[in-house]
């Protein structure tokens, strides 16, 4: 009986060892690398994209863009050429959601400062109080890197036509005019050819984890 059992032992050894074994050659099967999607319009519920372009199906771009920002530089999509970067829309008044996005976005910030493949966009969706100088302020109050991450005022209709016909941030329709208002939480995962890679709730932590996963993921695409 004892020789039976040390048989069995013997046989429970090697089954756990052959079993670690075939789960960890399933698990690098498994684990293959999956890139991020490619958003297209089509790919959108339609209240998010704007009816001029909500049946595109390929080759969708964040249009060009002259803004300045907050130490009054212009800054184009040239500043973000061979960049991944984050992007998003808030104004420096607001007493709601825009201070927790700041903050994460800040997070984000932390992370990615010494990645010099890594960028942030911030746009004022009110760059009628949202002048150079109160840019400047707010930068500094929320420790704002000018090297990594712009925050930007300009024309509004080519902020809010950004955010809705580029960054498909938001489901409201309107023409940036004098009443019309964009108030998104999204934060936008942009690649190096200008192309939506990812859609984030800006105050959500666990979408900002994934959000600085999806980063990692999408640097691979760019490793030689």
């Amino acid at each position: 009986m004892l020789s039976f059992f040390k048989e069995y032992r013997r046989f429970a050894i090697v089954f756990a060892v052959i079993s670690v074994i075939i789960i960890a050659i399933i698990y690098n099967t498994l684990n293959v690398y999956q890139p991020l999607p490619i958003f297209q319009p089509n790919m959108i519920s339609t209240e998010l994209v704007d009816s001029t372009i909500q049946y595109k199906k390929k080759y969708h771009k964040i249009a060009d863009f002259s803004l300045t920002n907050q130490n009054g530089k212009t800054v184009t999509q040239k500043d973000y050429e061979n960049k991944i970067y984050v992007a998003d829309f808030f104004f420096t008044t607001c007493r709601t959601i825009c201070p927790i996005m700041t903050k994460n976005m800040a997070d984000v910030q932390k992370e990615i400062m010494n990645d010099d493949d890594i960028m942030l966009l911030s746009h004022s969706v009110t760059p009628e109080i949202d002048t150079v100088a109160q840019l400047k302020r707010y930068a500094i109050e929320k420790g704002v890197n000018d090297e990594k991450w712009n925050l930007v005022t300009g024309d509004k209709k080519q902020i809010y036509r950004l955010a809705r016909q580029s960054y498909l941030a938001v489901k409201d329709q309107g023409d940036g005019g004098p009443f019309d208002m964009v108030h998104t939480e999204n934060f936008m995962l942009i690649d190096k050819k200008r192309q939506i890679r990812g859609f984030y709730d800006g105050t959500n932590k666990e979408d900002i984890d994934r959000l600085l996963n999806d980063i990692t993921i999408l640097k691979e695409e760019y490793i030689p």
